[in-house]
């Protein structure tokens, strides 16, 4: 199981950002994949979840109605669509599989840093 995360950078307060998951090594459209961060000193925090087949999505309450996460199955990759962006978002981000939402996942991509600043 390989999934790798990219996009990340530095965005301004309200800005957009599209963060991808590229996976491989495993059947992608039988898998629910998440997104979680971690911001310095913090946790790691489950974001979102997209269901194998794209149809069913859900998100934590920090980021509802700020973030998306729509899955391409041909391509193999799982996006995180962020809009509206504070400095709180600040953090790595994550792409993982097999998660619950406490943040404990079994497999786990290489992250994303994602800095927002003026």
């Amino acid at each position: 199981v390989q999934l790798q995360a990219s996009g990340g950078g530095l965005v301004q307060p309200g800005g957009s950002l599209r963060l991808s998951c590229a996976a491989s090594g495993f059947a992608f459209s039988s898998h629910w994949i998440h997104w979680l961060r971690q911001a310095p000193g913090s946790p790691f925090e489950w974001l979102s979840e997209v269901s194998g087949d794209g149809t069913t999505a859900s998100y934590a309450d920090s980021v509802k109605g700020r973030f998306t996460i729509p899955r391409d199955n041909a391509k193999n990759t799982v996006y995180l669509q962020m809009s509206d962006l504070k400095p709180d978002d600040t953090a790595r981000y994550y792409c993982a599989r097999d998660c619950n939402r406490l943040g404990y996942c079994a497999h786990w991509g290489q992250g994303t840093l994602v800095t927002v600043s003026s």
